[in-house]
């Protein structure tokens, strides 16, 4: 896909930003402004480096240690010792888009011209970025305090020509990969080995990834939700605008907008709206009260997500002189400033809620799938797990199963991942483990799209049931659709699990909303 250049200026960097760098190898460029705010920033540091004050990681050591001096000629080799130390991770290896997502969020967090780095370490960044040169980074070692150290370093140690790095999907040497690319390895200088481990861009990366994927999920749920709600001969009617209009959370009234939308010229549905059936089922009549919340839940972690990838994250921060107050360590012409940005809670403590409520996503869904299936409480037209012939068929029965299975395990996932660790000799003696808050959001998002493929697997089954010169809504019709270039009704009983798989994979990638914003004109919220 044709994707176009994103201008990294340190302030204006977003989630589909990131998506595009790193799942669309959307080519980066450094705006002049922020190359302008980094030259001053490093001039700062060389301010600082020509007196005599102890200046935290410019010229002393790190965490406990921050009392040791440095001696000016050991000063370079303090910063690669630092990386080559951290690099200490564990587990499984972080995915290309994972990688390229840490690689572009660390680019934008020093390009804000706060962290005493030379341009010269941006280029790299840049190259590595639009020469597909990806470090080897190992997903486990971060606390989400002092940053995702662990991580950053394996990320950096390719910078200095050193760890691993993938190229064209062929592992290799760092200073090969490197020499490929034609770029050379840097020689870190004061403070640019700490300004490249120190942030929060393992957490902040993956969590914008994530959330993309989870909205999309979030659409798709709203369009399943709407094809059971007719499969099922049920009513809009609880989504009528005034419903909302008195009760008015945000996140609801747009999961109510939709549903309208969706099945907006539905022939089925005129078809009995003078029934006598005076409820529907709270999985169907409370759509929009419960996919509101999840959505205002998502747009809650979105804020933190949007600031998080626009800040400055590593420390110590560098300022001009009289920006801050007496206490602050270097000159009359630069403050260098130890403070505590690096600490992920405001992204771990959203996450947890966001992954909770993916859980109640999902878990609304299994409900109204239960709902098209079960002999118990589906409708009359319906037949038993939507077989052709009950009894001799199991038809649809499983994948229900597998969707309560997902909606269990992801109940476990919703929970805090919150917990401490005193470490560095208990200067940092309270962390965040937000880049375990980060991997359970995004496996959430992952299982969630299961379920909801699940649902919107049997309501195209159950449509199968409809009179088929009844016309669904034009959104629903188009979902329908789409579920049928990949999975064909269920004549007989077969193996579904590559049906679920399909589905699911149209929720994923986003093909559901995009067939049906081709449907209404219009996308969805």
């Amino acid at each position: 896909m044709t994707t176009e250049g994103i201008v990294i200026d340190g302030e204006s960097l977003t989630p589909a930003g990131v998506d595009a760098v790193a799942r669309h190898d959307a080519p980066v460029s450094i705006a002049a402004g922020a190359r302008e705010a980094v030259r001053e920033s490093r001039a700062r540091i060389a301010d600082v480096l020509g007196g005599d004050e102890a200046v935290y990681g410019v010229n002393t050591g790190f965490g406990s240690m921050s009392d040791t001096r440095i001696d000016a000629a050991d000063r370079e080799a303090l910063q690669a010792n630092l990386v080559r130390s951290h690099a200490a991770g564990a587990g499984s290896e972080l995915d290309t888009a994972a990688v390229r997502a840490l690689l572009v969020t660390r680019l934008n967090a020093l390009a804000k011209g706060y962290s005493g780095i030379r341009e010269r370490v941006l280029d790299v960044l840049v190259g590595l970025l639009n020469e597909g040169v990806h470090p080897v980074v190992p997903s486990r070692g971060s606390l989400g305090a002092s940053g995702d150290l662990a991580p950053l370093a394996h990320m950096s140690r390719v910078l200095i020509g050193e760890g691993q790095a993938d190229v064209a999907g062929e592992r290799m040497p760092a200073a090969e990969a490197l020499a490929a690319a034609d770029l050379e390895p840097v020689t870190l200088q004061a403070k640019e080995g700490l300004a490249l481990i120190n942030g929060t861009q393992l957490t902040t990366g993956v969590a914008a990834l994530a959330l993309v994927d989870a909205e999309r999920v979030l659409r798709s749920a709203d369009t399943a939700g709407a094809l059971t709600t007719e499969v099922t001969m049920s009513t809009t009617a609880s989504c009528a605008p005034a419903i909302h209009e008195v009760r008015p959370h945000d996140g609801q009234a747009v999961s109510a907008r939709h549903i309208r939308n969706l099945t907006a010229g539905s022939e089925v549905l005129d078809h009995h709206r003078d029934c006598d059936r005076v409820q529907d089922a709270y999985s169907i009549r409370c759509l929009p009260q419960v996919h509101g919340a999840v959505r205002d839940a998502l747009d809650h972690l979105r804020a933190a997500v949007a600031t998080e990838l626009n800040s400055a994250t590593d420390n110590p921060l560098v300022f001009a002189g009289d920006r801050v107050g007496p206490r602050a360590s270097g000159t009359d012409r630069a403050a260098v400033v130890s403070g505590g940005n690096f600490h992920g809670e405001v992204l771990a403590l959203r996450l947890g809620y966001a992954a909770s409520a993916l859980a109640e996503l999902a878990a609304i869904s299994e409900r109204r799938t239960d709902r098209l299936l079960n002999p118990e409480t589906q409708e009359p037209h319906l037949e038993p797990f939507l077989a052709p012939d009950s009894g001799l068929h199991s038809g649809l029965m499983i994948p229900q199963y597998t969707a309560a299975s997902l909606v269990n395990d992801l109940r476990s996932l919703g929970q805090p991942t919150l917990d401490n660790a005193s470490v560095s000799g208990a200067q940092e003696d309270h962390v965040s483990m937000s880049a375990g808050a980060a991997y359970n959001f995004r496996e959430a998002v992952e299982k969630a799209a299961t379920v909801v493929g699940v649902e919107l697997l049997c309501g195209a089954q159950g449509r199968e049931f409809l009179d088929p010169g009844l016309a669904l809504g034009a959104g629903t019709a188009a979902a329908y659709d789409l579920v049928r270039e990949v999975s064909e009704p269920v004549a007989g009983d077969r193996a579904l699990a590559d049906d679920m798989a399909a589905v699911g994979d149209l929720v994923r990638a986003g093909l559901v909303e995009d067939a049906v914003a081709r449907a209404l004109d219009a996308p969805l919220a």
